[in-house]
């Protein structure tokens, strides 16, 4: 372990409009924040295209949209985007949504808790599309750990909950990054958090040389507690946290401060 920590920028989630000001919603504003977050220090992006109401859709017009206009502006950076089935609770019809994307995202989360997860995998795989397993509890963990599509996964994504402490933080995520380790050791991880327990988990991550994440999506509070005027502002404060909070080279793993 050691190094500079990967951050992926989540820019807007679920959260509707109204939830702050400065929430990318249209093509346009997600890929002018794309850009302001790669210079803040993001290293890659997960995104939520949204219908005309600035709700979740994986309607292929809606994707394809706003894949254009952040490949014209990032043709470089890993764009990721959801398949949430609070987008389309069918997973029918998402499969279906999936298969008539034309202009393709990097990666696609995939919600192992979720039904139909298995299907909407393999429709996110015929893309050539990688797939970020979302593990939200242990039996996430374990429904993943039988799915026989589990090697095929880019990175895991373990989140960890709102409402819980930093002790329980802590050993909530060592349960789970165990527990992952063994099925796959080699799977990259990122550990992340949301409102509450976005901050620590970022620490705790960055302590243990795992991937994280960030931006609008997980919080809309900077560490200091105040609100964050956008997500630029979010990835500034990760990077310089993460940066101090990684792991030195050669530092043996049992001296890993807890977060």
């Amino acid at each position: 372990m050691g190094g500079r920590s990967l951050i992926q920028a989540c820019l807007n989630g679920a959260r509707p409009p109204a939830a702050h000001p400065a929430l990318p919603v249209t093509p346009v504003q997600l890929a002018s924040d794309i850009v302001r977050a790669v210079e803040a220090g993001a290293d890659c992006i997960h995104l939520h295209p949204k219908d005309v109401d600035g709700l979740d859709t994986l309607d292929a017009d809606a994707v394809d949209a706003v894949m254009t206009a952040v490949r014209f502006v990032s043709p470089s950076v890993p764009i990721g985007v959801t398949t949430g089935a609070w987008a389309l609770p069918d997973p029918a019809a998402r499969v279906e949504a999936i298969r008539r994307w034309t202009v393709l995202p990097d990666l696609a989360s995939v919600n192992w808790h979720e039904t139909g997860s298995e299907a909407v995998a393999a429709a996110v795989l015929e893309h050539g599309i990688g797939i970020e397993a979302g593990l939200w509890s242990l039996d996430a963990v374990e429904a993943w750990a039988q799915s026989p599509l589990r090697g095929d996964v880019a990175r895991v994504l373990i989140e960890l909950p709102e409402r819980i402490g930093e002790t329980e933080l802590v050993i909530l995520a060592q349960d789970m990054l165990e527990a992952v380790r063994a099925v796959d050791p080699r799977v990259p991880v990122l550990l992340h958090g949301e409102a509450r327990s976005a901050w620590p988990a970022l620490r705790h991550a960055a302590a243990l040389g795992l991937e994280t994440r960030i931006g609008l999506e997980d919080t809309l509070r900077l560490p200091d507690g105040s609100t964050t005027p956008d997500n630029a502002a979010l990835v500034r404060a990760a990077r310089e946290l993460a940066d101090r909070h990684t792991i030195p080279v050669g530092l043996p793993e049992e001296d890993v401060p807890l977060a």
